[in-house]
């Protein structure tokens, strides 16, 4: 499929309704969207298996081709998609394309891919962050990864907005599922306030956490 071929079909799927909506919660005035959804862009991702140099060959001018370029090396298995991973970080430039990337391929190689983990927690950007950290978000969240998840929220410039909430969704989620090590982390004081206090927020909005927890947690607010 050429470039071309490519943005006449989006344009064919694109609701102007739903590009301003969407345009909206990106908060990024530099985005071009055409206004296509989410399930149509997996679809026409699934067009490009076994021909994605073609597709990471082409500009960057809209915010579905993007999409699209990472839901496309998501879907590789995990040898094809490390080659790629680096790039396609790069390209990142808001939260959505950030969270939406999900490769399965990485659940059967978590310690293989923790050293770029690492290595995009380390990195300035501000969108690099949010990867790492949304990364351990889908696949780490486990009492064997506890620490390493702690280290790398520790390691984040949480005074960035985007890797802000990503830490705090991320220890929420740890509060939830392993509390007593979320806790524990928590009362280091290893965060800055603001984060500290939104992971609390945030795990206090879940179904999944007794009344009781919930009431503890209020009362180590900063």
């Amino acid at each position: 499929m050429l470039y071309e071929e490519l943005l006449t079909k989006l344009k064919e799927k694109a609701d102007g309704k739903y590009a301003e909506f969407h345009g909206r919660l990106l908060k990024n005035e530099n985005i071009k969207l055409i206004g296509v959804r989410i399930p149509e862009l997996r679809k026409i991702a699934k067009l490009f298996k076994g021909d994605e140099e073609t597709l990471l060959a082409f500009p960057d001018e809209y915010y579905e081709v993007t999409f699209i370029k990472l839901t496309a090396v998501s879907m590789l298995g995990y040898e094809n998609f490390i080659k790629y991973i680096d790039y396609c970080v790069s390209l990142l430039d808001n939260w959505a394309t950030c969270d939406c990337v999900s490769a399965k391929c990485i659940t059967e190689h978590k310690d293989d891919f923790l050293p770029y983990i690492r290595k995009y927690a380390a990195a300035e950007g501000e969108y690099f962050q949010r990867f790492a950290l949304v990364s351990l978000l889908h696949y780490y969240v486990e009492e064997k990864y506890a620490e390493t998840i702690y280290a790398i929220v520790e390691r984040c410039d949480t005074s960035l907005y985007y890797v802000h909430m990503a830490a705090a969704w991320l220890i929420a989620e740890m509060l939830v599922k392993h509390y007593e090590s979320a806790v524990g982390f928590l009362s280091e004081h290893s965060l800055d306030r603001k984060t500290h206090n939104k992971a609390i927020q945030k795990a206090c909005e879940s179904f999944r956490l007794s009344g009781d927890r919930k009431n503890y947690l209020k009362g180590i607010k900063r």
